[in-house]
């Protein structure tokens, strides 16, 4: 039975967002539509997505109030080295990468890949969730492959990453054939991801993880100092859990729950802003001295260990709450992302990255690796500390809002580092604000990291001069794919495609 007459994708490519209609107008639900979309932007989006990575799925089924269900698809990465491979001399170096107002060093190589789960995770979800068959989910990222035309967003990333893009022959020959790299407008080929996908209706996906594929990984791997083994693969599993249930304001959040530090971090910016007073307006000097102070305090916390994913609802109810709005009250006086909603009532809220990619291809298969391994803010303690076969946390937080049960958001957002932070403005926005979506979502944004204040242009001098009172600011030319890419449906009406991350929304309608 119908519950909307509308069905909505958003999405951070046009061509995933096509990927993902065309099953909806096939007949498919939420879910054969944001697996499809997944596969479509493992091959669209090769700069920010990957077979090879890792991600989280959040899914609502429709029929709350009769039996649905409300689940948390874990198919991030785990740390490698199950079997006993060695951590010397690894294949680990940086590249620094610029974007335009700030510099990001990541480090790619053999040793900087984690144990994959995008592709278990999809096959996954779609088993579980999906009612169509494989071959037709499959069917829109097979043509992609085959040949598509590469647009301004991707083209731009790929010139940011070409140092990692080019680092072996697949590479190069996939990303700079003839010896000139890609520009926009150019036809991307991958002739081995369409045949690798089109193999997975004939169970190709089991010898990525356990089979000859699987050894021919672990052999590579094992001949470029790297740490990822067939024992990683084949003990590889998706992990279903409860997501992590947030109250705000007479709505509810659901979001990625431990081990993962997105969704908790959300959750923890949530509970310090909740008891304090809403400036009167958005935008104006109390409004971003407050957010300022929250974003500070929050990472102040995460970085000093006093607040850990696991300890939320402790914290909610410890002094220590009150002692940091009191922290934040000092100032206030001063990855892609896929969102979808059926006709049905399902949901699907889906975050995947591969990183920036460790430049490695997995023979055969078009597909990258991820370098999760080789990103700081996935690992506090320490690159390569973490014992083989664990769950790498992560801040990606595939979102759902909630009012008197219904579903009022579906959301998340790309962006490492400042996911949290560009979920929180843009919920803030519409929670506390009353501000339209497409609104909140275009709305100039604010981070704070490495003791500096990352500003989008757009805001107020007046604003802008309270904050350089109290703290260094960078005010940046433009909007940029650094603050994040929060693409977000309200299921029924409408979407809105976040334009620094190649935002692009489909409508299906009845």
């Amino acid at each position: 039975m119908s519950l909307y007459t509308k069905a909505v994708v958003a999405t951070g490519h046009e061509l995933v967002s096509k990927a993902a209609a065309e099953i909806l107008a096939e007949g498919g639900n939420a879910f054969d539509a944001v697996v499809a979309a997944g596969f479509a932007g493992a091959v669209a989006e090769q700069t920010l997505t990957s077979l090879g990575g890792g991600g989280f799925l959040l899914a609502r089924t429709a029929g709350m109030r009769g039996g649905g269900e409300e689940i948390f698809f874990d198919f991030f990465v785990d740390t490698p080295g199950l079997g006993g491979r060695q951590k010397e001399d690894p294949h680990f170096f940086p590249v620094t990468i610029n974007f335009g107002g700030s510099d990001q060093v990541f480090n790619v190589g053999f040793a900087s890949v984690a144990v994959p789960g995008t592709l278990k995770g999809l096959l996954h979800v779609h088993q579980r969730l999906g009612r169509m068959d494989l071959s037709e989910v499959l069917a829109p990222a097979v043509s992609l492959a085959k040949g598509h035309r590469l647009n301004d967003f991707q083209a731009r990333f790929l010139k940011l990453l070409h140092p990692i893009m080019t680092l072996t022959e697949t590479g190069r020959n996939l990303y700079e054939p003839g010896g000139r790299f890609m520009e926009s407008g150019d036809t991307l080929v991958n002739s081995d991801i369409a045949n690798f996908l089109e193999s997975l209706v004939l169970g190709a996906g089991d010898s990525f993880y356990s089979g000859d594929l699987a050894r021919q990984i672990d052999q590579d791997m094992k001949n470029g100092h790297g740490l990822l083994t067939f024992d990683d693969l084949s003990s590889y599993k998706v992990i279903e859990r409860k997501p992590l249930k947030i109250s705000y304001h007479d709505h509810v959040l659901l979001t990625s729950p431990p081990p993962s530090l997105g969704g908790s971090l959300i959750g923890l910016s949530l509970s310090l802003l909740e008891g304090l007073d809403k400036p009167a307006k958005w935008g104006s000097p109390d409004h971003l001295m407050r957010t300022m102070g929250l974003m500070r305090e929050v990472e102040h916390l995460r970085q000093n260990g006093v607040f850990t994913p696991d300890a939320l609802e402790q914290f909610r109810n410890s002094p220590g709450l009150e002692k940091s709005r009191d922290s934040i009250r000092m100032f206030s006086r001063g990855t892609t992302h896929i969102s979808i909603s059926d006709q049905e009532g399902n949901v699907a809220s889906m975050t995947c990255s591969n990183g920036e990619g460790a430049g490695y291809f997995v023979p055969g298969t078009g597909v990258m690796l991820n370098n999760m391994m080789g990103e700081d803010d996935l690992h506090p303690e320490g690159f390569h500390t973490g014992p083989p076969g664990q769950r790498v946390a992560s801040m990606m937080s595939p979102s759902i809002l909630l009012k008197d049960d219904l579903v009022k958001l579906v959301l998340g957002s790309g962006g490492s580092k400042r996911i949290r932070t560009a979920l929180t403005q843009v919920l803030t926005q519409f929670i506390d604000f009353d501000r339209d979506i497409t609104t909140a979502v275009h709305a100039p944004r604010i981070h704070w990291e490495d003791g500096t204040l990352q500003v989008e242009p757009g805001f107020k001098k007046d604003s802008l001069a309270a904050l350089e009172k109290k703290v260094p600011v960078n005010i940046w030319d433009e909007r940029s794919v650094y603050f994040g890419g929060v693409h977000s449906v309200i299921p029924g009406v409408e979407g809105v495609g976040d334009p620094r991350r190649g935002g692009s929304v489909s409508i299906i309608s009845k």
